[in-house]
């Protein structure tokens, strides 16, 4: 029985490393594969840093700085853990907009993509986590102002606020259980990493051309063809990281965070971590403070309900120019939210913010729904191909993919 359980075993592992993957995958498929890095070398770095870090508020700022110039290489660990979150978040997002370009939330991958968005929301809550622990100028009222939005729930918002502090204010209580959390919250993104990578390999990975059904000429085995690949693209990802940790460490961070925390002086702006600022921007559009916690939360969770709001025909916006110009215009709102959000609160930011802030609501709910529903009726009268495709321009893989799709979605 032992022999046939690891003989069983070794078959489930070959058949991984053969997983078949469509031929036509381009390098914004490494994009997963970089995020998993991150997260192992945020785990790493993390923990060798919990072995030096002070959870109490009177030396907590000074055992980062006894990191930086006292452990050997602490500086290193430091600057690599700080400098991956950013990589982290960066990696994520252009991962959920390929996600998004190439529809890979619709059938049969609902799941997979659902549990993406959970990992994007344990992410940012590890991320707002880790930012308060260094216990600096910005750690501490970005804590304090985070924190005092949960009060906006009605009735019990302020007993929540009391429970999050472990008291009237932030204080030792409120260190230790940010540390806590933010050490254990990584392991349970790993977990929800794995069953990610379970549905990834359930429901089969999405392609350029958006081509879902099985045609065996189409597919190659992962090893040796796509491995390589993705050795080749982290090559390059830790080239582009280790010009952050070596050269420009404190570029993505705020300078404020190196003056130790005083609850009697408060930062004339208070901005959390650059990729927190999308969201940010959205949370002070709205001049309600339970508003905007709802508008901060929904920016969120909206990109999980896209399985249930969108049904493309065609997944891949390559053959959709109007979507694809559609995803352009969402792109360009997302960075305008994160500029808005460094902003102050002043004439014409926040007006700019609203606006912003309505226009991206509006790509999910409007705007999406009714280019979707024009370029169906474009599919059914045949328009769509002749007036935007010229066919004679495809290779035969291509129009193929084109033709399937269709297919499959009009009669699925």
């Amino acid at each position: 029985m032992r022999l046939i359980r690891e003989v069983s075993t070794l078959n489930v592992l070959y058949e991984r490393i053969l997983h078949p993957s469509t031929v036509n995958l381009t390098y914004f498929w490494n994009f997963g594969i970089y995020a998993s890095l991150c997260l192992i070398i945020q785990i790493v770095t993390g923990i060798f840093l919990a072995m030096h870090y002070t959870p109490e508020i009177n030396f907590a700022f000074q055992s980062v700085e006894h990191i930086m110039r006292d452990v050997n290489y602490g500086w290193l660990l430091r600057y690599i853990h700080a400098n991956g979150a950013s990589m982290f978040f960066i990696v994520v997002y252009i991962h959920t907009f390929r996600g998004l370009y190439y529809s890979s939330f619709v059938y049969p991958r609902q799941p997979l993509w659902i549990v993406g968005v959970v990992i994007l929301l344990l992410m940012i809550i590890t991320g707002f986590l880790g930012y308060v622990l260094p216990w600096g100028q910005m750690s501490l009222w970005g804590a304090t102002v985070i924190t005092n939005l949960v009060s906006a729930v009605p009735k019990i918002g302020g007993d929540i606020v009391a429970w999050l502090w472990g008291g009237p204010c932030i204080g030792n209580a409120t260190l230790n259980r940010f540390f806590s959390l933010h050490f254990f919250l990584p392991f349970v993104i790993a977990g929800l990493v794995a069953i990610h990578i379970l549905f990834l390999h359930e429901f089969g990975s999405n392609s350029a051309s958006g081509f879902g059904i099985a045609v065996p000429l189409d597919f190659q085995p992962f090893y040796p063809y796509f491995l390589i690949k993705d050795i080749h693209g982290i090559i390059f990802f830790i080239l582009f990281f280790a010009v952050f940790v070596f050269f420009m460490p404190n570029y993505l961070g705020h300078p404020d965070n190196y003056i130790l925390a005083n609850p009697l002086v408060t930062p004339p702006h208070i901005v959390p971590e650059w990729y927190f600022l999308p969201f940010y921007a959205i949370l002070r559009a709205v001049p309600d403070k339970l508003g905007g916690v709802v508008a901060m939360i929904s920016s969120i969770l909206i990109l999980a309900a896209l399985p249930f709001i969108l049904y493309p025909e065609v997944r891949s916006m390559a053959f959709r120019p109007f979507s694809k110009l559609l995803f352009w215009y969402m792109v360009l709102i997302c960075l305008l939210l994160g500029w808005i959000g460094g902003k102050p609160v002043e004439y014409p930011f926040v007006e700019v913010g609203q606006v912003c802030s309505i226009l991206y609501f509006s790509y999910f709910l409007i705007l999406s729904p009714i280019i979707i529903d024009l370029e169906h009726f474009f599919w059914e009268n045949h328009l769509y191909l002749s007036r935007f495709i010229d066919i004679n321009k495809l290779n035969n893989l291509q129009t193929r993919h084109l033709y399937l799709n269709y297919v499959m979605f009009k009669y699925r």
